[in-house]
């Protein structure tokens, strides 16, 4: 098994930090190798940004996606832009609210997580939501693990807010998988 995966929006996002989340989440809480890499324009916030992972229940040679099993795009500018190489069988998840253009012709998970974000105190934690609805909807990584490496990865105290972003996420991405049935 071998999985890649790409997260993008625009920078202050927290689109590098989903991605390590989810990286620490195969390899550290579950028996994964995996392998993150970014990307971001000069700009210090408002460029577009994207983290690419990998999950393989085997070496991974190459650290750099050779084709994309699942898109999360959380800007338009993103989306547009890192949506090229993906394929006909791609697990496609948008914020529908930052991504309005996204009618490829195919389904796309719509999971309104800046919205989620705001409704919870913080739109900081956007990120958070949308790697609760990844976990969701991709079905790659166990939920305890995942939640377990947000747990690990941002500051302490913030530990609840996240907790709660990323739950509130699992349930959008449950609720995203209803609506494409």
């Amino acid at each position: 098994m071998k999985k890649e995966i790409r997260i993008c929006g625009f920078g202050g996002q927290g689109v590098i930090l989903s991605g390590f989340i989810i990286g620490k989440a195969a390899s550290v809480f579950m028996n994964y190798q995996a392998v993150q890499s970014q990307s971001y324009g000069p700009e210090a916030r408002g460029g577009a940004a994207r983290s690419e992972i990998i999950v393989s229940d085997e070496k991974i040679g190459y650290p750099r996606p050779l084709g994309v099993d699942c898109l999360v795009a959380m800007s338009q500018e993103s989306f547009d832009t890192y949506r090229d190489d993906i394929r006909d069988d791609t697990v496609i998840i948008v914020d529908p609210d930052l991504v309005k253009k996204h009618d490829i012709g195919r389904p796309v998970y719509k999971v309104h997580a800046q919205q989620i974000a705001e409704e919870l105190g913080n739109k900081i934690v956007t990120n958070i939501v949308m790697v609760g609805a990844f976990t969701s909807i991709f079905k790659l990584l166990e939920p305890d693990a995942v939640k377990e490496s947000v747990i690990d990865s941002v500051p302490k105290r913030f530990t609840d807010l996240n907790t709660r972003a990323f739950e509130r996420g699992l349930e959008a991405g449950k609720n995203a998988l209803k609506e494409l049935r």
